[in-house]
Parts: C-alpha cells; sequence; structure tokens
C-alpha cells in the first residue's frame, strides 16, 4: 500500500507553507499529480514550492500558457496546467515529453485531460474543498515518492498543521 498523508489546510498561508515544506523535499526526475477542482490551492502550493526553493518573482497559473518553468538553484520545476486540453493527443502535439527527462520535477495540474500518455505520478496531491478548509492528500506511487512523503513528514511534524 502506498503510503498517504493527509492534513487540512484552514487557509491560503497553510496552502503556502505545505508548499514551502515540500520544496527542500523535492528532487531532479520526480512527478507529482495535482488533482482538485478549480479553487482548491492547487496553483497556491506550487506557489509556496517555487518560492521554498529560491524563486522570488512571480508564480503565475500556467493555465493559458500550459507551462511555467522555473530554473532554480538545485533543479528545475516544471508546472503543467492541462486543464483546457479537450484531447489526450493535445499532450502529444505540444511537444512536452523533453520535460520528463529524470533532470526536472514536473507538476502537472489536471493530469487525467493528458490521458495515458503522462509518465506515471511518483507522488499524487488530492486539494479538495470541506466546508470552508482545504483538505490535501499526498500520495506516493514509488521510491522516489516514499522518500519525498517521508522528508516532508519529518520536516512537518512539529506544525500545527502537521499530517
Amino acid at each position: 500500500m502506498a503510503p498517504i498523508l493527509k492534513t487540512h489546510l484552514d487557509d491560503e498561508n497553510e496552502t503556502l507553507e505545505l508548499g514551502a515544506a515540500l520544496g527542500p523535499c523535492l528532487e531532479p526526475g520526480l512527478v507529482i499529480y495535482l488533482r482538485g477542482p478549480l479553487g482548491a490551492g492547487k496553483t497556491t502550493l506550487v506557489r509556496g514550492m517555487v518560492r521554498a526553493l529560491g524563486h522570488a518573482g512571480p508564480v503565475r497559473s500556467p493555465t493559458y500558457a500550459l507551462v511555467e518553468v522555473y530554473e532554480l538553484s538545485r533543479l528545475n520545476l516544471h508546472h503543467f496546467d492541462f486543464y483546457r486540453f479537450h484531447d489526450p493527443r493535445e499532450w502529444i502535439d505540444a511537444g512536452f515529453r523533453e520535460s520528463f527527462d529524470g533532470r526536472n520535477v514536473t507538476v502537472i495540474e489536471w493530469p487525467e485531460k493528458a490521458g495515458t500518455w503522462l509518465h506515471p505520478a511518483d507522488v499524487e496531491i488530492d486539494m479538495q474543498m470541506v466546508d470552508d478548509e482545504r483538505e490535501a492528500t499526498l500520495t506516493s506511487n514509488s521510491l522516489a515518492g516514499q522518500k519525498c512523503l517521508a522528508l516532508l513528514e519529518r520536516s512537518c511534524a512539529p506544525s500545527p498543521a502537521s499530517f
């Protein structure tokens, strides 16, 4: 069974904090799927990751551009958003295969829109709205994913929003 971590996020700041805690746990080659409805905090989570890795500029949603690339001190992070895909073959036509080269961290919002063309996720993060709070469920699907979540769990242990 895949290790699972679950946490409640009271507000946007706690979503940013979870992303910030995830940032140092990321290693090149890691593939992360972000699932959840519009407004659940997926891009906010990525903003926390990217800022924790040293990016000081804006962190935009890639909804229209499809991908935002962040060249950071110790890794490159490619943030994809496939919300606007109407057919899974659009992923092939977009030419994104080179992003999955083992050197980049790839974070993908709406991965289901690319069908079966994507590399499998090492970590899946499901973000849902529950009443006025967000709930994040993180699942590892590989040894790299297990390592990432183990590091995250250790780094968040004293936090009030811990797992």
